[in-house]
Parts: C-alpha cells; sequence; structure tokens
C-alpha cells in the first residue's frame, strides 16, 4: 500500500480547481507501472515522489499525462508540495522549497496563504509565424485580426500563447478540436477593472486564460495551467501588457474557478495558488502486478 493523495490546485474551494494525482511514496516503481497508473486516473496529470538525487533538492518529482511524462507541469508542482507538506515532508529551509524534477531543481515559497513556483526558463519564445498563426486560428475558429499579439511560451509542454482583445473574447471561443492534428494553444483576454469573482465579491482579477490541447488524437481544455500561466506571465510582463502582482482566472468555461496569483520578487517571476487536499488514503496494488 502506498501513501496517496488527490489535490484540487489554484483553488480553496474543494473541486472548482484542477486535480493531480499524488503518490506519495514511488519508490521501487517502473516507469511502465507509473504511466499505467497515470493512465487508470485519468487526470491531467499524476505525480510520483520520490528521494531527491541533488543535495540541493528536497524531494524529486516524476509527472506523468496519461499517455507520457513530462518534465515540468505547475499545478502538478504545486499540489505535489502541498500534498508532501502536508504528509510531514520537512524541507532544508522554512520558507522555501526546492522541488527536483527532469526540468532541473524548481523554488517553491511557501506563505500564509499559499504556495507559488519560480517560473522555469522558456525552450521556446520569440514571434510565431503566420503559417502557425493559421492553424491557431483555425482550432479557435477566429479571423487573424481578432489575434492582438502571439508568442511562442514554450517551458516544457510546447505552448504558443496568444491575446486576444478582452476576457470575454476569451470566454466566447468555441473551437474546433478536429481542425488540426497536434496542437498546445493558450489564450489570454484582460478583464476591466473590478470583475465580480467567485462568490460575487469585487475582484483584482487582471486576466482570462484557457488551454486547449490534443494529444494523441484526444482533444481537451485543461482547467487550470501552471506551466501556462508561468510562460504568459513572462511573456505579458516583460512586454508590459500587465504589471505584477496580479491574478488570472482560469476554468470559467468549464464551471472552475481556478485562481492563479503572479508575483515577481528576488528576481523571479512567481505564480501560486491555493491547494485543497480532497482524496487522502492509500492505494492498493500499486507495483505489485506485471505493468
Amino acid at each position: 500500500m502506498r501513501a496517496f493523495k488527490q489535490v484540487d490546485v489554484f483553488t480553496a474551494v474543494p473541486f472548482m480547481g484542477n486535480p493531480v494525482a499524488v503518490v506519495l511514496d514511488a519508490e521501487g516503481l517502473t516507469t511502465e507501472e507509473m504511466q499505467q497508473f497515470a493512465n487508470w486516473t485519468n487526470l491531467s496529470e499524476t505525480t510520483f515522489v520520490l528521494p531527491a538525487t541533488s543535495q540541493n533538492a528536497d524531494y524529486r518529482v516524476r509527472i506523468f499525462t496519461t499517455t507520457n511524462e513530462l518534465p515540468f507541469a505547475g499545478h502538478p508542482t504545486v499540489g505535489t508540495c502541498h500534498a508532501w507538506l502536508e504528509a510531514g515532508g520537512v524541507p532544508q529551509n522554512t520558507d522555501r522549497i526546492i522541488q527536483e524534477c527532469e526540468a532541473g531543481l524548481i523554488p517553491l515559497r511557501r506563505t500564509e496563504d499559499r504556495l507559488s513556483f519560480a517560473a522555469p526558463g522558456l525552450l521556446r519564445s520569440g514571434e510565431v509565424d503566420e503559417a502557425d498563426l493559421d492553424l491557431v486560428c483555425a482550432v479557435l475558429q477566429i479571423s487573424r485580426h481578432e489575434i492582438v499579439a502571439a508568442q511562442w511560451a514554450d517551458n516544457g509542454p510546447g505552448w504558443v500563447a496568444v491575446l486576444l482583445e478582452n476576457a470575454q473574447a476569451v470566454l466566447d471561443l468555441r473551437p474546433d478540436f478536429s481542425a488540426v492534428d497536434s496542437y498546445d494553444i493558450g489564450v489570454a483576454g484582460p478583464h476591466p477593472v473590478g470583475v465580480a469573482g467567485l462568490h460575487g465579491e469585487e475582484s483584482d482579477i487582471a486576466l482570462e486564460v484557457r488551454a486547449f490541447f490534443r494529444s494523441n488524437g484526444q482533444p481537451a481544455e485543461d482547467p487550470v495551467t501552471g506551466s501556462l500561466n508561468a510562460s504568459l506571465a513572462q511573456w505579458l510582463l516583460a512586454d508590459e501588457v500587465l504589471t505584477a502582482p496580479y491574478v488570472a482566472a482560469q476554468g470559467t468555461a468549464l464551471g472552475r474557478a481556478g485562481r492563479v496569483f503572479v508575483d515577481q520578487a528576488d528576481g523571479e517571476i512567481w505564480v501560486g495558488g491555493d491547494a485543497v487536499t480532497c482524496l487522502d488514503g492509500q492505494c492498493l496494488g500499486l507495483g505489485l502486478s506485471p505493468a
């Protein structure tokens, strides 16, 4: 039996964010067994916690989608750290946790309210050519002039990011998931000041975000995406479209209420949010049968 948690990330309200499955004791599992279990959970990501191999890290994590392993992903980073701390993990430094993953060492800050990770460096950035934008428009079912700006914003998953005129334009999207065989598209639009929050209160939400992807022929929209929000922040802050701190909303179109908090400190962009454990127990038989 292995300790297991399912954590809802980027929300303080259970079942309103993006869930991640966390296996807290993954020693002895093969890659094939991890992948099989991640496929079975049928969540966007499942993580497996292992002892760190770097003396500077507090723990190591491997991150899997239902079909493949990722070098880094945002909401699994926050959710895994939340689960590790809740299970009794003790970091080397009280206010900072260092996660080791395939992308390297990822620092996380811990405050009274939430966990935040330092946005990792981009693997690809810069302008998007018109041929790629034509494909983006085909998926989003919009015309080229509706895209205000576009950038490659790839920090692992492969995001191409587009900025629309406003948040309502983002929420009005009705994508054609069959238009292109493969894509990872992040879409953002600014909110007017004073947009209503989760319970109708006035909020400082600055940005509405949606994330569309297609993997192995299966289309999906991600409820709340840490990696995309990290790369969006790197782009939009550098181009002075936004100033930090700000809050991004994601998942609205799916009936979720994800909130991503972006700030700048210590020369880093920090991406964080609340997390709440929804399932806490043990998984039986993992690693005991052939993959």
